[in-house]
Order: C-alpha cells, then sequence, then structure tokens
C-alpha cells in the first residue's frame, strides 16, 4: 500500500484499547510508547487489578474503567466505550516500535483499509536464540499456515468491521484466535513495525513448556473445547 500517510486517516480517528490486570510493571512503557498517537484515545479496561495499575493508567491520562475479567469482556468494554473510528486492541506487556504510527497511517489510509484489519510483526524482549526462534515460527503461522495473529501482535481494526464480525466474544481465553478467525485470513494485513512483548512468561515457566502450552491451548480449542475449560490448563 502506497497511500500519502497524511490522508485519509488521523489519529484523532483512533481509541486505543488495554485491558489491564495486576499491570503496573509492564503499563507505564506501553503507554509511553502509544503517546506517540498524538491525539489519540486511550482507554484501560481493567479486570479487577490489586496493585497500582489505575494509578499508573491516570498518570498517563488514559479513561480508565472495569470490566468482568478476562480479555475478551475486557476488550468487547472497551470497544463500547470507544468513541472513535478505529480501534487499536493492544496488550499491557506489549510495545510497539518506533515509527508504528507511520505504518498504521499508511495502512489505514488505503480506501480498502475499513474492510480489512492489521497486526503487527511479533517479538519478544530477548535475545535469547530460543525467542529469536520463536519468533520466527510465529511469523511462519501467520504468514503461512492460517494468518492467525495473536493478541499480542496487536489488533488494528474500523469499527464497522468489528461490528459487522460481532465484536469480541466474552472469553476469558482465545479471544483473539475466534476474532481473527472470524475475520478470515484474506483480510489481514502484516505491519512491518515490531510488536514487542515480554517474555517473562517464557523465562519463568521455560521456553519449550511455555510454548507447548500454548500450542495445546491452540489445537484444544480447535477440536472445540471451551475456553473455559481451556483457561483452567493455560493458568496452572
Amino acid at each position: 500500500m502506497n497511500a500519502d500517510p497524511t490522508r485519509g486517516f488521523r489519529f484523532e480517528d483512533l481509541s486505543i484499547i488495554i485491558p489491564t490486570l495486576n499491570a503496573d510493571r509492564t503499563l507505564g512503557a506501553c503507554l509511553d510508547c502509544v503517546a506517540e498517537a498524538v491525539g489519540a484515545e486511550l482507554i484501560v479496561v481493567d479486570g479487577g487489578s490489586c496493585d497500582n495499575t489505575l494509578e499508573v493508567a491516570r498518570a498517563h491520562g488514559a479513561n480508565c474503567m472495569s470490566a468482568v475479567r478476562g480479555r475478551g469482556s475486557q476488550l468487547r468494554a472497551g470497544a463500547a466505550r470507544a468513541r472513535r473510528s478505529w480501534l487499536l486492541f493492544l496488550h499491557a506487556d506489549t510495545l510497539l516500535q518506533a515509527e508504528w504510527t507511520r505504518a498504521v497511517g499508511a495502512w489505514a489510509s488505503h480506501p480498502d483499509a475499513a474492510d480489512s484489519f492489521a497486526a503487527f510483526t511479533f517479538r519478544l524482549d530477548d535475545d535469547d536464540w530460543r525467542a529469536n526462534l520463536l519468533g520466527w515460527l510465529v511469523d511462519v503461522r501467520v504468514r503461512r499456515l492460517g494468518g492467525l495473529p495473536y493478541g499480542d501482535q496487536g489488533l488494528l481494526i474500523h469499527r464497522k468491521l468489528l461490528d459487522e464480525i460481532g465484536g469480541y466474544g466474552q472469553l476469558p481465553l482465545m479471544e483473539d484466535v475466534d476474532l481473527t478467525r472470524r475475520l478470515g485470513r484474506r483480510r489481514l494485513s502484516l505491519l512491518a513495525p515490531f510488536a514487542i512483548t515480554s517474555g517473562d512468561r517464557w523465562r519463568r515457566d521455560g521456553w519449550v513448556r511455555r510454548s507447548l502450552r500454548n500450542l495445546i491451548c491452540l489445537a484444544l480449542y480447535g477440536l472445540g473445547v471451551s475456553p473455559h475449560r481451556i483457561v483452567r490448563f493455560y493458568e496452572r
């Protein structure tokens, strides 16, 4: 897409929606990152934090609200609160690479963008070879094996399209896979800037164990197991 990023899209048209749960350690850096989108609406949807998440959000000028715990419920509530025509859903432990606004502006200015959705390129905040391998495997999965970006890649979508497919399901897990499957791989554009996500879960649980757990959850969902059952396995 070669559209002029100064035409057809303004960041005053964008709402950035971030679900949180005890995210005070990472949220500040995430909000600093999205401040590059001058004029965008910032919405933090909290699922019942008992740390300083809401204080951090307010200090960064975000609009704060509460919702039933679970990313699906929180993202759905945030979309209902948002007042702008474009919506960017972002995790609180994810940072967007510098110049991400240029990529968004160029993509969203294209006349067909409102009938598509976009995600950023996944990377972890770790130079370990296993982190680099995981990033490469995610790229293969998204580009070649089904076009299913996860929520930690950030998801950018026009409200009209989100409403057409019924929005986020009120799911405790797999809400991103559920949404992107309903959107369909042909609608996906992968943006070049990295969405750099915290690798704490992999460092804590072990690279192989965490990756296998994620794959098992995806396989169970594909087999029709309820996300309400899968989440018990995921949180072990």
